[in-house]
């Protein structure tokens, strides 16, 4: 197999030492057997936070595997925390890290998972099914050096969409779903008209965005896709029909000007998004559901019903289709790997092949028989009101349970996936996703005459599943990185510039960053990605 390790990694790694970085660049302290005979494993997980392994669905993962995790996550002021590992020489057994695993994969520190999966797999084996290959890393190398870290199979019964309004804005409409950009701003206007202050007599906002940060790819960036282009999810690029990629980018600048869109939109920090949100007076999104889950449990437990949102199929025109049901197969390019570091690679891969076990599957999902989850008469599982509630309104229930907790970033079955006993592996089925409805929730869908809010959407079938797994999440050199982190940087500011510059000058504005893109080497990043995604589909197509 073709190991690759950059240079750029070495000098780092010995510019470190000599420098009296770090104590000492060596291995790192061996995992260990406790006295109880439970084996602990070190584990990074680049999307984490503190975690003492303490919750009952960790104890009960540690009851079934006999391994019990020592977690580790970064803090604001180790970033860089990939790189020092890989400086240092110093590995966890296990870790995910997001968009840093190339240049672990670079420096030879993740292992090839495929032979202990052939031996101690099945449940791997079993999830992944069909699709086991794109877990392989490329033509050249067809390692599996991480397990997907995103849903395997299953369709969507929850979704925020492309857009999202307060229901108190669609009830006052009698429930008229805005489908285009132009009834999303008459709609708006006419509630702003009518609503200039919350009953608290804060001053009502039509729509805001989190912008001062990376948050802004999720608020400004992927509507450009999804709402002007009507295309799948695959980051900053757009993939035509022949897999050619293309950076892409426009809009908002006639809402600005018209005072539907929040001044502070750019300067406000994500905090002051979030409480602008909590506070009810923001009366549409451009977002998605887990970036501002906070706000609506805020919500909720204040008994704002009506100041939550409602998830829009929302495109520029009548003639651009919702893509937000559309499947694009699994998102490979990010997952928790095993690393030569580990000295026990048998017990970690039968711990993660646990996870996808059915049984595992349920403890993650559900969490603890009896105490998180019941079975009726008829073996179908299910959650009391109570333990509903409490999981949509305490912001630490998955924290403190761990139900919901261990799902991401190992691996996991889809919503709607059904285990042997007829029962989704998630508590998210369709018919569960009914259940929990509130009054807003049930209100709109007698409204609409459908069973789920996500029937108003374009379906599934409706769309051709693409040959390649979702660009965004993609393993990419180092150089495609640089220069699209680049175009990010241009993107970024200018399109802040476009939105909030002169109408008449909007033109030359677009105009200005596109000039931008050319010079910082975009024509060079759609190449290099092109080439990654036609080799992709030739690999998959063998």
């Amino acid at each position: 197999m073709m190991k690759r390790m950059r240079t750029g990694a070495l000098l780092l790694a010995l510019s470190l030492c000599a420098g009296g970085v770090f104590t000492g660049c060596g291995k790192k302290e061996e995992s260990r057997i406790g006295e109880d005979g439970i084996l602990e494993l070190e584990f990074f997980n680049k999307d984490g936070e503190e975690d003492a392994w303490d919750n009952p669905v960790a104890q009960a993962l540690t009851e079934a595997t006999g391994v019990r995790l020592k977690v580790d996550y970064p803090v604001a002021s180790q970033d860089m925390k990939v790189a020092l590992m890989i400086a240092e020489q110093n590995f966890p057994d296990l870790i995910y890290a997001k968009g840093d695993v190339a240049s672990l994969i670079d420096a030879g520190a993740l292992i090839d998972m495929t032979d202990l999966i052939e031996e101690y797999g099945p449940n791997i084996k079993k999830m992944y099914g069909d699709e086991f290959d794109k877990l392989r890393y490329s033509e050249e190398d067809p390692s599996i050096y991480q397990l997907s870290s995103y849903a395997m199979g299953g369709e969507l019964y929850k979704s925020a969409g492309t857009a999202q309004m307060q229901w108190a804005v669609l009830k006052e409409n009698n429930y008229e779903i805005p489908r285009t950009l132009d009834d999303l701003e008459r709609m708006l206007k006419d509630y702003l008209a009518a609503h200039p202050t919350t009953e608290d007599g804060l001053h009502t906002i039509g729509i805001t965005l989190s912008a001062s940060d990376w948050h802004w790819m999720i608020t400004l960036g992927n509507p450009a896709t999804s709402i002007a282009d009507g295309a799948p999810d695959n980051g900053q690029w757009l993939i035509d029909e022949n897999y050619n990629a293309m950076y892409k980018f426009r809009w908002l600048n006639r809402m600005y000007h018209e005072g539907i869109l929040d001044p502070e939109f750019a300067t406000q920090t994500h905090e002051d998004y979030i409480a602008k949100l909590s506070s009810g007076r923001v009366l549409a999104l451009f977002d998605t559901d887990w970036d501002y889950m906070d706000a609506e449990r805020v919500l909720k437990a204040d008994g704002k019903l009506d100041k939550t949102y409602a998830p829009l199929p929302i495109t520029i025109s009548d003639e651009v289709k919702c893509p937000t049901l559309m499947s694009q197969g699994l998102v490979t390019g990010q997952g928790v790997g095993i690393t030569t570091a580990c000295k026990y690679p048998v017990e970690a891969i039968k711990f993660l092949d646990y996870i996808c076990s059915d049984e595992g599957q349920v403890l993650v999902n559900w969490g603890v028989e009896g105490i998180n989850y019941f079975v009726d008469e008829s073996g179908k599982r299910y959650r009391t009101q109570e333990e509903i509630d409490k999981s949509n309104s305490d912001k630490d229930y998955a924290k403190n349970t761990g139900v919901g907790f261990y799902a991401y970033p190992f691996p996991n079955y889809g919503t709607g996936v059904l285990d042997a006993t007829g029962n989704a592996y998630t508590t998210a089925s369709r018919e569960a996703v009914i259940d929990e409805y509130d009054e807003e929730q049930r209100a709109a869908c007698r409204a609409w005459g459908v069973e789920l809010l996500l029937d108003i959407f374009p379906r599934p079938e409706e769309f051709e599943i693409p040959k390649y797994p979702p660009v965004w999440a993609y393993i990419k050199p180092a150089k495609l990185d640089d220069i699209g982190n680049k175009l990010d940087e241009v993107a970024w500011s200018s399109l802040i510039s476009c939105v909030i510059g002169n109408e008449q000058d909007f033109d030359k504005n677009y105009d200005a960053m596109i000039a931008s893109f050319e010079s910082t080497g975009m024509s060079e990043a759609e190449a290099i990605l092109t080439d990654i995604i036609k080799s992709k589909v030739a690999m998959l197509e063998e």
